[in-house]
């Protein structure tokens, strides 16, 4: 398929740079642009109504960031409040990045893309949209994309086809989709799922609720802390200022975070025995039963660990709010699921916590000279760039770090990447395999071993491939890349400007051949 049919738009607004995306990634690479590249036009395409992106779409009760704010918020906007904060904190701050910085007049919300097109002969992509309010085609031409929109579906998320749904006399909700006027108080909760989610939401229900069930396949390893950083705390209370206090709290951090992600590969067992000493601690059982319920089959940080301010979920276990099931949902039945260990359950609320579907690049159909891009059938250049696709950058941040770490370091080199192109004058950009990959294995976006979410590993094949070297691969480590980046050679050979590479002897590898 290489072509698809649009309806001429009725306005055509032209920028130099278009952002897709108000969440965290879109708001905070707007920032930067408007500091290091202060003469550029720009717009910020956004298909909400508002600002917030994952912090907008998710409603249901408790939710939370699961990484602290003090390495989750900007660097350049200090955070001051207990390291874990709520949506409504989260979308507050953001708020206020966007007054303080007039960033406001460039968002342009209710914006549905429905196409994006690369020119070469032009320089040019067109973004298609049509605009919520009044259905009008719109369309916009910007000399770079700046992708921002994330990496799952935020419509559709996942929900597995079990058998009998249909049967369910009760009130079945994705966590995703949930209306906050549901009233659950009194109500027998059920929630199918183990994951960050599934930490979140269940604490807030037993306060609530008549009882909690948490039906999950596997565990997941929970990391259980008091909501407050004391070094920032004692910072704040010897009269250090706020800037101050956020630097040097948010490297503090970032060095534990990358003690612990070591730890967790070098002595997993150790990490395994101190994460369920801080369970004892803070559910205050010392006797606490981890099998079966709490004994995950992988390592640490396989998959995300979930960030339990005060041990809340296992205080609810100790106090009977919460009863935990790990089995596998047979079907469902008037009243509730039975396991296929013959198990009913009954509830009058089943919530499915059960993730997310990745969706690359939003679902917009992309085109480079009028064919569409498999997205699977490209390499990525240190997860932000891809083969064959012009003047484009796509923010994708860690799964073991904060998200924004790589939001502002992705800033910095895509501002750096636009002021060199001014300097010389050069209108295109676009990544090659060198001479030097001609013979590199390729791979799917990730490997299994090293991170692997369900969601992830259904949706690999959507996702560009990677090497076997630095360059051609998102190596998902804040703490060797925050001393790569900022160093990339914009001479090196990777780098095809105008059609020529700006260091002799590479020539590009066909990614169809690949």
């Amino acid at each position: 398929m290489n072509a698809i049919a649009t309806a001429p738009a009725t306005e055509v607004t032209h920028v130099d740079v278009l952002i897709v995306g108000a969440g965290i990634s879109g708001i905070g690479s707007a920032y930067h642009l408007q500091d290091q590249c202060p003469g550029k036009s720009y717009v910020i395409l956004e298909m909400k109504d508002t600002y917030g992106g994952t912090w907008e779409t998710h409603k249901y009760p408790g939710v939370r960031s699961d990484s602290d704010l003090y390495t989750f918020g900007y660097r350049f906007k200090p955070w001051i409040g207990a390291p874990i904060a709520s949506a409504e904190e989260i979308l507050k701050y953001m708020g206020e990045v966007i007054e303080e910085n007039g960033i406001a007049p460039h968002i342009r919300y209710g914006h549905r893309i429905t196409k994006a097109s690369w020119d070469s002969k032009a320089n040019l992509w067109t973004v298609e949209a049509t605009r919520s309010s009044d259905g009008a085609k719109v369309a916009f031409t910007c000399n770079f994309l700046w992708m921002c929109q994330g990496y799952y579906d935020h419509e559709k998320p996942y929900m597995p086809d079990w058998p009998g749904m249909d049967r369910y006399q009760g009130l079945l909700i994705h966590a995703q989709l949930w209306d906050p006027k549901i009233d659950y108080t009194g109500k027998r909760v059920l929630v199918i799922g183990s994951g960050a989610t599934a930490a979140t939401v269940i604490p807030a229900f037993a306060e609530k609720a008549a009882h909690v069930t948490m039906l999950q396949r596997s565990p997941t390893y929970f990391f259980c802390s008091e909501n407050k950083n004391e070094l920032a705390d004692k910072l704040r209370a010897g009269g250090i200022d706020e800037p101050t206090i956020h630097r040097v709290v948010r490297a503090q951090i970032m060095h534990d975070q990358a003690v612990m992600t070591q730890r967790c590969i070098d002595e997993p067992e150790v990490v395994i025995e101190e994460l369920r000493m801080l369970v004892r601690a803070f559910s205050g059982k010392e006797d606490f039963e981890f099998e079966p319920h709490f004994t995950p089959k992988y390592r640490p940080w396989q998959q995300r660990l979930a960030f339990c301010p005060e041990g809340d979920i296992f205080r609810a276990a100790v106090e009977g709010k919460l009863t935990v099931h790990t089995d596998e949902l047979e079907t469902f039945t008037e009243k509730g699921v039975r396991t296929k260990s013959g198990q009913e359950i009954e509830a009058d609320i089943i919530v499915a916590a059960t993730g997310f579907n990745l969706l690359m690049m939003g679902g917009i159909p992309f085109f480079v000279d009028g064919q569409r891009v498999d997205w699977h059938e490209t390499i990525n250049y240190r997860g932000m760039m891809f083969t064959g696709v012009p003047n484009m950058a796509w923010v994708m941040g860690y799964f073991r770090a904060s998200w924004t770490l790589r939001v502002d370091m992705m800033g910095d080199f895509v501002c750096k990447l636009l002021n060199h192109m001014d300097a010389k004058g050069i209108k295109r950009v676009e990544v090659a395999l060198r001479d030097e990959d001609r013979d590199m294995a390729l791979h799917d976006w990730i490997e299994s071993d090293n991170f692997n979410p369900s969601y992830l590993m259904r949706g690999l094949k959507q996702m560009p491939r990677r090497g076997d070297k630095p360059e051609w691969r998102h190596n998902q480590d804040y703490w060797a890349e925050r001393g790569e980046i900022p160093n990339i050679d914009l001479t090196g050979a990777e780098f095809v400007y105008d059609g020529q590479r700006s260091k002799q002897g590479a020539t590009p590898r066909e990614t169809e051949a690949a």
